[in-house]
């Protein structure tokens, strides 16, 4: 068992959105020294404060999970999707065309991204213990939603937002006590 790399949420910075309208905080990005323009993936944590809309992200895939207040109604190419079921995992495209409405006021939401052409992701909400089993060409990142997480045996607990990132040899046993997310990404290059 491995106690991967801790990832706490206050040492986090808060960076603008590339359109302006809210801020975010990146847990983690591969590569380590990745941009914007050039993260194989990322996973942050986003304030949305007002509606309007998203950012375009040619070539990625987004998956969005809100997981503080009332949420919020995407249109996406002209369709649109209510996300307001908290810990609900929401895929899109990051291509799409994307704006959002938030008819109850400003929420949280935690957001994967991941380049089509390079890496795939997968959000798995937890509120019960899992295990993160080692995949090859894979990274597993567990962020705590609510309440607690601990990585059994290291003595890593993870409080609210923080996290622990897995490389493709490690693996871990994680109890939970609230709602923990487990995203897998796996190398697709």
């Amino acid at each position: 068992m491995s106690a991967g790399r801790l990832l706490r949420a206050r040492d986090r910075a808060a960076t603008r959105w590339r359109n302006g309208g809210g801020v975010t905080r990146e847990v983690a990005a591969g590569p380590a020294d990745a941009g914007l323009e050039d993260f194989a993936w990322r996973v942050s944590l986003a304030d949305v404060a007002v509606g309007g809309p998203f950012s375009s992200f040619p070539g990625v895939d987004r998956i969005i999970t809100v997981v503080e207040g009332p949420g919020m109604e995407l249109t996406v190419d002209g369709v649109a999707h209510t996300v307001d079921v908290p810990y609900e995992p929401f895929s899109f495209s990051g291509d799409a065309v994307t704006d959002c409405r938030l008819p109850g006021g400003p929420l949280v939401d935690f957001n994967v991204m991941t380049r089509r052409a390079v890496a795939t992701a997968e959000v798995r909400v937890a509120r019960e213990a899992f295990s993160v089993v080692p995949r090859r060409g894979a990274v597993t990142l567990v962020i705590a939603l609510t309440g607690t997480a601990t990585v059994a045996g290291s003595g890593v607990t993870l409080d609210r937002f923080d996290a622990v990132l897995f490389t493709d040899a490690e693996a871990a046993a994680v109890q939970v006590d609230g709602v923990t997310a487990a995203v897998t990404i796996t190398s697709t290059a």
